[in-house]
């Protein structure tokens, strides 16, 4: 047995609960959430932060003090029984809230809740271990995940437990999970966390637990998502419940969209059913299943549905003062109405990760009008970076910030032809999984066939040519256009880190390129054009957007957003609430409405002929400068920005400082 996994699992703890008295067949009520990623506020039908008029016209749903309500309701109507509240992880990200307190919030109000256990979400390392540590630190429960160990010299130590066993009703349970094992891949884990094959864990780490805990219940609370626990279930023994997360799966005995039924049934080797739950995501529903064990432990019966947490559902009055206190800083900011749309945005996972999407051609043909002067003609987004749906009507910051919550910056390089295919294979390479790489795209069109082999499956590819498109050449360059988190390999994309040339990852923040985009367009009128398609599709007839944008502008101006965010605005945090942990932050960036004229003025392109004067010369740096405005406007072009940084080895790219005086070298 792996030395890690001995050594995690002798580091445990054992946990009271009070219940009631059990029966001759135990039965146990768990209470869940999952995927609840920052929604501290409430949300609309999209999944965004709903708005007040909504909220008085009853259309908002979720949010923390209708969890809060929701739970207590059915642990007191559960009282005389036995009950477990769990979380299947990704507290961390999708939200202002996240932004600002990053996990601070949510470990206030999870403690306020009184949760029994949480798993590890993959997006709870988009902070790094740091970021983990410090939420793990507040919490006052435990955080587990078996398969995720942490090295010696991990800022994490040993705060990650493998399981916990909690006695409940006189009951041992045994809780464990499992992290999603590409999470290297759409997280920041870092060099010195493992991550272990979840299956091949499990199968080692359920026995362990069965032979020197002396327990005979067993629940998986795992963050892989509803494929992998059915995988889960199929292939390993000892497994009584599989409480899941990571993929948003809505599973319900009364909702005509759900993906199965509340809980999904699956045979293990020995041929006894699994009872596997999961409650979508978002804070919009608690999820309850009762489940009936024998006195061997096997699971004789699993029954429930999750609660859907409409207007119905009273926020608890504490909480929702609270949200309203932590909420007071960024209400600015989240409330400037940057654009309006004709019709809704769709982002929605099942969109935006199986094919192409409205809220994927927005952002992607964002990035390419921010670029294009530059020499970017593609541009390739993971469709899992888009996060939410934009009603139509007024858009504000708040909801652009919902749908790119990850503080993302525009990334170019240059790639070979054969790379970007290779790109595209890897985006098509979890279609069945319905896996955050899919490739959503601008400046091309692909075409992929989801049934042939993973590696294989991109039937082909055409680059934009005027006002046609004509197939890709494997040994030609192209300039691409990304973020930052997949130029640096991240969603499986190693081939943007690997094989990218003269890649610049400092750009402007994607979420102020969008918010630029769309008041440019404004009002923007969502659309989609045959871009992607499956390969039995026919391309589809175009809807053209509302203004003449298809075509990115022939000259960039350097628009005010693209400014460097202002320095942090003190904010004053308000005092919890009795009962509640200390909560102690910094307020969000906000960026300036608009740069000072000159500013502006000095980020645009220079004229050709007068940037060849301009080289040799000296640069105070001002407010929104970056290395690559500075090559454009004083060498010509954009891509001469580490010739900049080469003449100032002081200068850290990512943060100049404004008021230091930059060398520019001749060209």
């Amino acid at each position: 047995m792996n030395i890690f996994i001995k050594r995690a699992l002798l580091s445990v703890s054992v946990l009271g609960l009070t219940s009631g008295a059990a029966l001759a067949d135990y039965t146990l009520n768990i209470l869940h959430i999952n995927d609840l990623h920052s929604r501290i506020e409430s949300i609309n039908k999209y999944d965004s932060t709903c708005s007040a008029e909504d909220e008085a016209e009853d259309k908002c749903f979720g949010g923390i003090a209708r969890v809060k309500t929701k739970i207590d309701e059915r642990r007191e109507a559960l009282s005389s029984e036995n009950v477990l509240v769990l979380d299947a992880g990704d507290q961390f990200q999708g939200s202002l809230f996240y932004s600002t307190y990053k996990g601070e919030a949510a470990a206030e109000f999870m403690n306020g809740i009184g949760f029994d256990a949480m798993a590890v979400g993959n997006h709870e390392f988009d902070d790094g271990p740091e970021g983990l540590r410090d939420f793990i630190d507040m919490v006052e429960f435990p955080v587990i995940s078996g398969n995720t160990l942490a090295g010696a010299n991990s800022v994490l130590g040993d705060r990650i437990k493998p399981y916990v066993i909690k006695e409940v009703g006189g009951e041992k349970i045994a809780l464990l999970s499992v992290l999603a094992a590409d999470t290297v891949e759409t997280s920041s884990p870092g060099p010195s966390v493992l991550i272990l094959d979840e299956i091949e864990y499990l199968k080692d780490a359920v026995s362990q637990i069965e032979e020197s805990e002396g327990v005979n219940k067993i629940i998986l609370v795992s963050h892989v998502g509803l494929t992998k626990d059915e995988a889960i279930a199929a292939e390993v023994d000892g497994i009584d419940v599989i409480v899941g997360g990571h993929s948003h799966t809505l599973l319900s005995n009364t909702d005509d969209k759900a993906a199965g039924p509340y809980p999904t049934m699956v045979a293990n080797p020995s041929g006894i059913e699994v009872p596997i739950v999961q409650a979508y995501a978002f804070s919009k529903y608690v999820g309850e299943v009762q489940v009936a064990f024998d006195d061997d432990g096997k699971v004789i019966s699993a029954e429930g549905d999750p609660h859907l947490l409409d207007a119905s559902v009273t926020p608890d009055e504490a909480f929702a003062a609270r949200v309203s206190e932590l909420g007071a800083p960024i209400e600015e900011l989240k409330t400037k109405i940057v654009s309006a749309s004709t019709d809704t945005i769709d982002g929605s996972r099942d969109a935006c990760r199986l094919g192409e999407c409205s809220m994927g051609n927005l952002v992607a043909d964002a990035m390419l009008d921010r670029t294009a002067s530059q020499g970017v003609s593609i541009v390739i987004q993971n469709g899992g970076g888009l996060r939410s749906s934009i009603d139509a009507g007024e858009i504000t910051m708040g909801e652009v910030l919902s749908v790119l919550p990850f503080q993302n910056t525009l990334a170019t390089f240059e790639l070979k032809g054969s790379d970007v295919i290779a790109a595209l294979e890897n985006g098509a390479s979890k279609i069945e999984e319905t896996a955050g790489r899919f490739a959503q795209v601008a400046g091309i069109r692909y075409t992929f066939d989801k049934n042939a082999e993973a590696g294989s499956r991109i039937v082909s590819v055409e680059v934009k040519d005027g006002d046609g498109f004509e197939p890709i050449d494997p040994e030609a360059t192209y300039m691409v256009a990304t973020n930052n988190y997949m130029r640096g390999g991240g969603d499986g994309y190693s081939i943007f880190s690997t094989a990218g040339m003269n890649a610049y990852d400092y750009g402007p923040g994607l979420e102020q390129v969008v918010a630029d985009y769309l008041a440019k367009n404004n009002p923007y009128t969502p659309y989609t054009d045959g871009r992607v398609m499956a390969a039995a599709e026919e391309p589809m007839a175009e809807t053209a957007p509302a203004t003449e944008e298809a075509e990115p502008a022939a000259e960039e101006t350097a628009p005010a957003a693209e400014a460097a965010p202002a320095a942090e605005a003190a904010v004053e945090v308000p005092e919890p609430l009795p009962g509640f942990k200390d909560l102690t932050t910094s307020a969000p960036m906000i960026s300036e409405d608009a740069a000072a004229s000159g500013d502006a003025e000095m980020s645009q392109e220079a004229p050709a002929a007068e940037t060849a004067g301009m080289a040799g010369k000296q640069h105070v740096v001002t407010s929104g400068d970056t290395l690559w405005d500075l090559a454009r406007t004083y060498l010509g072009d954009a891509t001469m920005w580490n010739k900049i940084a080469e003449a100032n080895p002081s200068a850290d790219p990512k943060d100049l400082v404004v008021g230091e005086t930059l060398t520019i070298p001749a060209k």
